[in-house]
């Protein structure tokens, strides 16, 4: 009964743990939308290793991967649409 107890305690505290693993896509996605939401239309995210973030680069607004990259956040330098069908393979 005692090993049982322990068993459950255990798997409660890891739970939050393995919750906050998150595919950086997904996070990319919900980020991206909560932006929209709030009117901004010009900006960029980029999904970034932890050891190529640069500071000044652009705000770190989450990480994903199991903390081994980030989502960088810069405002007013939304990239322009592009044609794929007009460029030479």
């Amino acid at each position: 009964m005692k090993s049982l107890i322990a068993v459950a305690a255990s798997m409660l505290i890891a739970s939050p743990a393995l919750a906050q693993v998150k595919p950086c896509e997904e996070l990319k996605s919900e980020i991206e939308a909560k932006i929209k939401a709030n009117g901004v239309q010009a900006f960029t995210l980029d999904i970034v290793p932890n050891e190529q973030v640069k500071e000044g680069e652009g705000k770190v607004v989450g990480t994903c991967d199991g903390s081994t990259q980030k989502v960088v956040y810069k405002r007013g330098v939304a990239e322009a649409p592009r044609d794929t069908k007009s460029q030479p393979k």
